[in-house]
């Protein structure tokens, strides 16, 4: 099991263990009309938002993030509802951490090895 650590607690100032199972992942993928140059600038401006907002593209139409929990999950799919483009589908998948050390990967019909965890809390 994954076993983050932060500095303190907040009674008795000692380390916090937070669970793979309550860690999450949140997957952004969509399908965006691309037709027009407005729907193109929508879809780039979209893909850009996502970037600012710290995930990462895993394939064209994916982006994924890591975040803390329940709460901060919700935050981030507030702000993606603020910023959803005029049409389109766009489906928001929330995974905990110990789901994501258990996804299987291919590569040019390879498996490839599983993706480790980030081993700490990064806080920016």
């Amino acid at each position: 099991m994954t076993t983050l650590h932060t500095q303190h607690n907040g009674e008795g100032g000692g380390p916090t263990h937070l669970s793979a199972y309550r860690l999450m992942w949140i997957l952004v993928t969509f399908d965006l009309p691309v037709e027009t140059k407005k729907q193109r600038k929508a879809a780039h401006d979209f893909r850009m938002f996502l970037l600012d907002q710290g995930f990462e593209m895993s394939q064209f139409s994916n982006y994924l993030r890591f975040c803390n929990g329940k709460e901060q999950f919700d935050a981030y799919v507030r702000r993606i509802e603020r910023n959803l483009p005029e049409r389109g589908h766009v489906f928001v998948f929330q995974f905990t951490d110990r789901q994501y050390e258990n996804i299987v990967r291919f590569s040019d019909q390879s498996r490839r090895q599983a993706q480790k965890n980030p081993g700490q809390l990064a806080l920016f």
